[in-house]
């Protein structure tokens, strides 16, 4: 059993399989009311979670005007959104609930290669949307126009990506262990007895799975700003196209954040283990990584989704039976979309 899991601090048991993640509450890390607390916000993410990113994907294919090529990848990161969701925190509320993970270790390699598979398809799907944008906007390629198979591309390119950075763990380079409260998995950042085995695999994960997107995100909203800044130095009588600038920046500037609310924690902590290697720490500390990166599939759809206007409007008036409290269609059509401006305002 010992070789499913690792404790990152020192246990004064003579055996520490007695206190294995698998067979025993784990209440020598925290007390029963972490874990409950711990419990009922994994159950909040799933009541928030799941209804949030069946709501995207139904009003995708519920009404026309969303279904354009550049909302493919939105769907696409409601999908592996829910596969965080369904997989990583109901097994994660389960296991918080019985204060240990009581599946087993092969649900726990289960667990560990569903979440990172949803949330590395989640990150690079954020990516692949600042790029698009980018495209759409900038126009870098001159008369280049985006098309439903870009989008398709785009989508696989992030479950390709997903899967490179998922399923190592599972054939021996780095493993899927409990983490932080050993209530849930993902890939093992603590050993210290295979040392280049993790540490390569965690400087893979910081550099492809992190560095290489948020690059992508702030470079591609860097050039998308510049541009609309441009657009509206030439029009600045236009309260109209100010007002688009102003918007545009703060949901930039969101964008960006939730990024890094969501992945910097782990990208972070996984750093800091790998440099302090062999070091104790507190595991209650571990957890917040986790927590959230699971709470992405929450946030993440408030951000890209309800901050799209035409997202907004057909999910209002699909839970209001037929109509929107809030607005006007004619709000989110806008009628001058022969503008650069109105295509940006569109886009985003």
């Amino acid at each position: 059993m010992p070789c499913h899991f690792f404790s990152p601090m020192p246990l004064d048991v003579a055996n520490i399989t007695t206190l294995s993640p698998f067979l025993v509450p784990q209440t020598h890390l925290g007390s029963p009311g972490l874990f409950m607390g711990m419990a009922a916000f994994m159950f909040l993410l799933i009541v928030l979670g799941v209804p949030i990113n069946v709501l995207t994907i139904f009003c995708t294919f519920k009404y026309k005007k969303l279904r354009s090529h550049l909302n493919y990848i939105l769907v696409n990161l409601a999908v592996s959104n829910l596969l965080v969701v369904c997989v990583g925190s109901t097994t994660a509320f389960y296991s918080f609930s019985q204060m240990y993970f009581a599946l087993g270790p092969t649900a726990c390699k289960i667990e560990g290669f569903a979440a990172t598979l949803g949330g590395m398809v989640s990150l690079w799907s954020l990516a692949v949307v600042a790029f698009e944008r980018f495209l759409v906007i900038c126009k870098p390629l001159g008369n280049f126009t985006f098309r439903g198979t870009h989008a398709i591309i785009g989508c696989i390119i992030t479950w390709v990506f997903g899967l490179v950075a998922a399923v190592p763990p599972l054939l021996g380079w780095s493993r899927y262990i409990p983490e932080g409260l050993q209530c849930s998995c993902g890939p093992d950042w603590y050993t210290t007895n295979n040392k280049w085995n993790n540490e390569s695999y965690v400087l893979f994960l910081f550099s492809f799975c992190f560095g290489v997107p948020l690059s992508i995100i702030v470079f591609s909203y860097g050039r998308l700003l510049l541009t609309l800044r441009a657009v509206a130095k030439q029009q600045e009588q236009s309260a109209t196209t100010q007002k688009a600038e102003r918007e545009v920046t703060k949901m930039v500037i969101v964008m960006v954040m939730g990024f890094l609310v969501c992945w910097l924690p782990y990208a972070s902590f996984a750093l800091w283990v790998v440099s302090h290697r062999g070091e104790p720490f507190d595991v209650r500390l571990a957890s917040i990584p986790a927590v959230f990166s699971k709470a992405s599939a929450v946030y993440n759809p408030v951000i890209y989704v309800f901050m799209n206007k035409q997202f907004r409007f057909c999910m209002l008036k699909l839970v209001f039976c037929g109509k929107s409290p809030f607005g006007d269609e004619d709000d989110v059509s806008g009628s001058s979309q022969a503008t650069q401006v109105s295509i940006l305002n569109v886009a985003l």
